[in-house]
């Protein structure tokens, strides 16, 4: 474990996702705005700037100028010309407007939520200067559907993460005890199925309800369409034969043999404690997560020989 490559956060992908951005626009935009510095004071000349620029912005949706308490003195531009109903617009209440525009005069705004799209957004705002200093800004709205991913493909860390859940059902732990689910009462059966089909029938992720008798299931020649397994489902060895034999993968992360340990350490937290007590698990045999959901609706996610490696004494502290 030693080795492994630590994968970045999902907030350090967004950062370089956002410095490849940055470095996409700024250039074109400075020279953009450096021509409507010359046209500052004519709002046809403004208009007749941005449009002949429009193409040099990659991605944009509009473009428009503003001065610095943010009333805009051009209408907004768009690929077809102009869109009408900005002019004289008070910009001054939206998000990028709040934020610091740093000494370098080009702020990248963080991601919003638009009002006439309702759409996940964001804004580059670059400074105006001219000869009697700034004079304003001139901006680039872009939709986020739009925009290229230059970065690499977000991968979920493999670090051992707690979440908390519903405060509410944590204050009322001590009122509630387990009630034996149907799942419970054919444990052993259900899990050597469960087993099968992770390891023989090309399951590659499953999440096991034990308090509703329960699992979802996802395997290899579908991968985007889940199957819910009932408690009658999990209780006939048969359902094997609705999954063609398929060959463990040999990319999994978690080996063939750890899948019926991973299995039993499940059922043995589901009976750890009257009130404490394991609600849901997943098994996911690429990313070499599992996942526990306990009474206490606490959750854990972690690599599966971590998980292993747990004992019932660490369980019953964690959850509680």
């Amino acid at each position: 474990m030693e080795n492994e490559t630590v994968q970045p956060s999902w907030k350090e992908s967004i950062h370089r996702q956002r410095e490849e951005l940055a470095r996409m626009l700024r250039e074109p935009l400075a020279r953009l705005a450096s021509e409507c510095a010359a046209g500052w004071s004519d709002r046809e000349r403004l208009n007749e700037i941005l449009h002949n620029g429009y193409s040099s912005i990659p991605y944009g949706s509009a473009l428009y100028v503003m001065r610095t308490d943010a009333i805009q003195v051009s209408d907004n531009v768009g690929a077809s010309g102009v869109i009408p109903g900005h002019y004289h617009r008070n910009r001054a209440e939206r998000p990028y407007m709040k934020e610091t525009m740093p000494i370098w005069g080009f702020l990248l705004s963080d991601a919003y939520i638009a009002l006439k799209t309702n759409r996940p957004s964001l804004t580059a705002l670059q400074v105006v200067t001219g000869e009697t200093g700034t004079l304003g800004y001139l901006g680039a709205d872009f939709d986020l559907r739009e925009l290229p991913v230059t970065s690499a493909l977000y991968q979920e860390p493999g670090h051992w993460r707690q979440v908390k859940g519903d405060p509410v059902i944590r204050g009322a732990l001590f009122q509630q005890t387990r009630a034996e689910s149907r799942l419970d009462r054919n444990m052993s059966r259900a899990l050597s199925i469960l087993e099968a089909l992770l390891t023989e029938r090309g399951v590659f992720h499953c999440q096991i309800h034990f308090s509703s008798s329960q699992a979802i299931i996802w395997v290899i020649d579908d991968p985007l369409r889940y199957r819910v397994l009932d408690q009658e489902a999990l209780a006939d060895p048969d359902i094997c034969l609705v999954y063609p034999s398929r060959p463990y993968p040999g990319n999994a992360s978690i080996p063939a043999a750890d899948i019926s340990r991973i299995l039993e350490a499940m059922s043995i937290l589901r009976t750890i404690d009257a009130n404490i007590y394991l609600r849901t698990g997943s098994i996911n045999i690429y990313n070499g997560m599992v996942s526990v959901t306990f009474s206490c609706d606490g959750s854990h996610y972690m690599r599966y020989d971590e998980f292993l490696a747990k004992g019932t004494s660490f369980w019953a502290g964690s959850t509680s």
